[in-house]
């Protein structure tokens, strides 16, 4: 196994492992389910992502076979887990909880679950007025 080959696949190991351990650590540490929700959505998908990227380069730089099983299931991985953690966080506002227990945003706009989408000005946005 080339020098080099081993390198790159053992960073992406290293640095997989310090996402899932932050990730899991986040999961326990962090207070309630909306804060709670951010660890294995961000930062565990990403540990993932870079195992199943080092064993795509394994098996390119060493075996001299590309494998498109690995590709598939990071692009399925990162396309999934953010629709999951919207419904999550969806269903977790609406199970009956008040504006209070949520905790704040750090935008202009609040929980757009709660409020109306802000209204746009008509000369901002790219389409024809009517």
């Amino acid at each position: 196994m080339p020098m080099f080959a081993e390198i790159l696949v053992s960073a992406f190991l290293v640095i997989a492992g310090i996402f899932g351990l932050v990730g899991s650590f986040g999961l326990l540490k962090l207070n309630d389910t909306m804060q709670r929700l951010h660890a294995p959505t961000k930062a565990t998908t990403l540990g993932v992502g870079g195992v199943l990227i080092a064993s795509m380069l394994y098996f390119l730089l060493v075996k001299d076979n590309l494998s498109f099983h690995e590709l598939l299931i990071t692009l399925f991985l990162f396309l999934t887990a953010p629709v999951s953690a919207l419904f999550i966080a969806q269903t977790h506002i609406l199970m009956g909880l008040r504006r209070t227990d949520l905790p704040p945003t750090g935008g202009e706009h609040d929980w757009s679950i709660f409020d109306d989408p802000p209204e746009q000005d008509p000369q901002e946005t790219d389409q024809p007025q009517t």
